[in-house]
């Protein structure tokens, strides 16, 4: 543990992915209360920029344009851009920085802030151990623990008590937005369903023929008023789930690829539960408090689930003693998301209730 003096101007690093974003809420809440009267600035992707802008604990959200920087190696002019972005983060004299993302970009961004104490993990990945001078190490290497226990032991390791408030906050214009939709449909909040049934790595999707049985069976569980949420890039994965014979008992909205960040934080924040796959919207739904139904395939909930949450996860397939199943293996198609039945999502459902 490092004793410091009290800062003045504090520097959050973390700026993806959303899921994981939402996740270092709790690093914020800690600084929050450790230090009431410094200045709290934080580094974001500017997409999810909104996911936590409305936060009462945050000065200013700092926008890491990544699409135009991210290839500054090829255009003089991105690396350019790159370089007035980052003397700006320099020209802002943060005296503690803390690196919530523990990879090389995030870690440049520590080193040049300039910052007199840079946080981050011993064994940050891709050598962003080396921008830091007060370094981490977990309380035992061989532990399992949960990405926002791991998260907070850089505070900790500043003598701050940690807090595990995974609260989100919606801006007072998408709220507006998403109530005004909520009219148009007939719907009061808590009247409807969020689901998300997509994902980047086809081993964490469940099948689409599986959630298409769950539409077609939500009206007989009490639940008609569904809207689906996901990105642009993954209209096709939802291709022909709605149900063909579902007539007018199921009112679904495809809200697939037109939502903003802030808008999906709304959509989630008025649900009467979230049916996700490992995704950011299960996240969301924790920081809103909703209720959940997460279906793990072979991500490791204990250390990637929805926190605080284990009772809401279904996960069917068994981690290695040693190591973990690689997710991104594009040999393990779906396999493990089919142990989990439609079966054993309806009574997941029903327990809701």
């Amino acid at each position: 543990m490092t004793q410091i003096d009290e800062p003045s101007r504090i520097l959050l690093v973390r700026p993806s992915a959303l899921g994981d974003v939402c996740r270092t809420v709790p690093v914020l809440a800690s600084l929050r209360r450790a230090y009431p009267n410094a200045l709290i600035n934080w580094v974001v992707q500017e997409e999810f920029v909104d996911a936590v802008a409305s936060h009462p604990a945050l000065d200013e959200v700092i926008a890491f344009p990544r699409k135009q920087l991210g290839k500054w190696w090829r255009s003089p002019g991105s690396a350019k851009a790159l370089w007035r972005w980052m003397r700006d983060i320099r020209r802002r004299q943060f005296d503690l920085v803390l690196d919530c993302q523990g990879l090389g970009r995030s870690g440049l961004i520590t080193r040049f802030s300039g910052a007199e104490r840079r946080v981050g993990h011993r064994h940050a990945r891709e050598g962003a151990w080396f921008a830091y001078n007060i370094k981490c190490t977990p309380p035992d290497p061989n532990e399992k623990r949960h990405t926002v226990e791991s998260m907070l032991d850089l505070v900790a390791e500043l003598g701050i008590e940690p807090v595990r408030d995974m609260r989100l906050y919606v801006g007072e214009s998408d709220k507006s937005w998403w109530r005004g939709q909520c009219e148009k449909h007939g719907w009061e909040v808590g009247q409807y369903v969020v689901i998300a049934p997509t994902a980047r790595w086809t081993s964490k999707r469940w099948p689409i023929e599986r959630w298409r049985s769950i539409l077609t069976a939500l009206p007989d569980c009490g639940w008609s008023n569904v809207v689906m949420t996901g990105s642009t890039g993954e209209k096709d994965q939802v291709a022909g789930i709605k149900p063909n014979d579902s007539g007018q008992a199921l009112n679904f909205v495809d809200l697939v690829g037109k939502l903003t960040v802030g808008q999906l934080l709304a959509v989630v924040a008025d649900a009467g539960f979230v049916l996700a796959n490992d995704s950011a919207p299960l996240h969301i739904a924790v920081g809103f408090d909703r209720p959940l139904v997460a279906l793990f395939g072979p991500t490791d909930p204990a250390t990637v689930g929805p926190f605080g949450r284990e009772m809401d996860v279904i996960c069917k397939a068994e981690q290695p003693a040693s190591g973990k199943i690689n997710f991104k293996d594009p040999n393990l198609g779906d396999r493990y998301m089919r142990l989990i039945t439609v079966d054993n999502v309806l009574e997941q459902i029903d327990q809701l209730r």
